[in-house]
């Protein structure tokens, strides 16, 4: 016996007939599932089966009966308990609900049988709330002109999760807002339309590389698009296990006047990618290796170290450490070394080289949410201090204002 959805409406024919199409439908038919959709105008007391009257102290429009909705109810909560079922959980769609979201939809699936009813005009009477409502929801932040749409979303997203819906497991788990992230972009057949290719990832066949481009694309149109969830996100997915080093990765302690080079290198690149969103073009292109190369230098006589990483010989990373003050600066990877783990590497590397430091600290600019929501899962928490402010009325150079702010580690302790 599937889970049961029932739906308390004044328009229970056109409910039914979306319940009944598509995969719900389907879903339906094969016995996984049981929707029922009740007219409230049946359990009326008068002659004209009206539902609604005037609100009390005057307003406009027009207000839900709560005797019919309760008898309904009652009628339904009958129906239930003839089945063996428990007692139906019953959710009121209504405009002061909570924001309904992927969460409640899991919470909701894990009920044996779920009633909501569904409210039109001005409202439903409050007291008929009280009386039954285990909890209010509404699908968003604008105006319907009745429940019968927001109860179908809610028993779609409820229902699909159930077994036998879907053909697969995965094809809930992989959909927007499941793991509280949106999904990647998907793509079909032809591999080229009108000029636009697939990406090359998707026909190469590594499963492994797809998945972390996919996961990657997630990630960041989640940063773009909906920058609340994915701060969500990051601040509860702590990365569990690191990249595991791999065969010709070296860090080196630069030392030589060819590893400065290869530092200032990446030292400029790096600023210039963090620098692009804030400050105009033109100073982008103004920043140049020897000011790096200077700066290397007299942060190593100042007491800084930096380590360069290599991939098979190959310069592609960055970071420095102060083991004076507990400090890691400049994390910078190659852009065409970004997507391998090596910052996150690099990172914990230099939290361990600062071993007599419990909580060391970095800066990152403010409006880096890539490194913030990266340094957060690793361990690392923002305070409430800012090391230095930009604005455009203070450096020309700046189009939009940002600043640096501190991040302190509070993550595990263990070397």
């Amino acid at each position: 016996m599937g889970m049961r959805v029932d739906i308390v409406t004044l328009f229970p024919e056109m409910c039914q007939q979306v319940l009944d199409a598509s995969i719900i439908g389907r879903a339906a038919k094969k016995g996984f599932i049981e929707t029922h959709c009740h007219q409230i105008r049946d359990y009326t007391l008068n002659k004209q089966k009206q539902t609604d009257d005037y609100p009390y102290g005057g307003g406009c429009g027009m207000v839900l009966y709560a005797q019919p909705i309760a008898d309904c109810l009652r009628a339904v909560q009958q129906e239930v308990a003839s089945q063996g079922r428990p007692a139906p959980h019953i959710v009121f769609l209504t405009a002061g609900g909570q924001r309904y979201t992927e969460e409640h939809a899991k919470r909701l699936a894990q009920y044996d049988n779920l009633t909501l009813v569904c409210g039109h005009y001005e409202g439903i009477d409050e007291r008929v709330i009280d009386a039954f409502a285990d909890e209010e929801i509404s699908i968003g932040d604008y105006i319907l002109t009745g429940g019968e749409l927001a109860s179908l979303v809610v028993a779609d997203s409820v229902l699909r999760l159930k077994p036998g819906v879907l053909a697969e497991q995965k094809g809930y788990e992989e959909e927007s807002y499941w793991d509280g992230l949106l999904e990647y972009p998907q793509y079909t057949r032809p591999e080229v339309w009108e000029g636009r290719a697939v990406p090359q990832v998707l026909l190469g066949g590594d499963h492994q590389k797809i998945d972390a481009w996919r996961g990657e694309q997630s990630r960041e149109r989640t940063r773009l698009r909906r920058p609340e969830l994915y701060e969500k996100w990051y601040e509860t997915h702590p990365v569990t296990e690191l990249p595991k080093w791999k065969r010709g990765e070296n860090m080196r302690l630069v030392k030589t006047d060819e590893q400065f080079a290869a530092a200032a290198r990446i030292f400029v690149e790096g600023r210039r990618t963090t620098c692009a969103e804030n400050w105009t073009p033109e100073y982008c292109a103004s920043l140049n290796e020897e000011e790096y190369l200077l700066q290397l230098r007299q942060e190593k006589a100042a007491g800084w170290v930096c380590y360069l990483h290599t991939t098979k010989d190959v310069p592609d990373g960055i970071v420095s450490i102060n083991h004076k003050v507990g400090h890691i600066e400049h994390l910078f990877v190659t852009e065409k070394a970004r997507g391998r783990g090596i910052g996150m590497k690099m990172l914990d590397f230099a939290r361990r080289k600062l071993s007599e430091h419990e909580h060391p600290v970095l800066s990152v600019l403010n409006t880096n949410t890539r490194a913030i929501a990266l340094y957060t899962r690793m361990g690392w928490k923002l305070t409430s201090g800012t090391e230095l402010e930009f604005t455009p009325e203070q450096y020309p150079a700046v189009v939009k204002k940002c600043a640096l702010v501190w991040m302190r580690y509070e993550g595990s302790a263990q070397k």
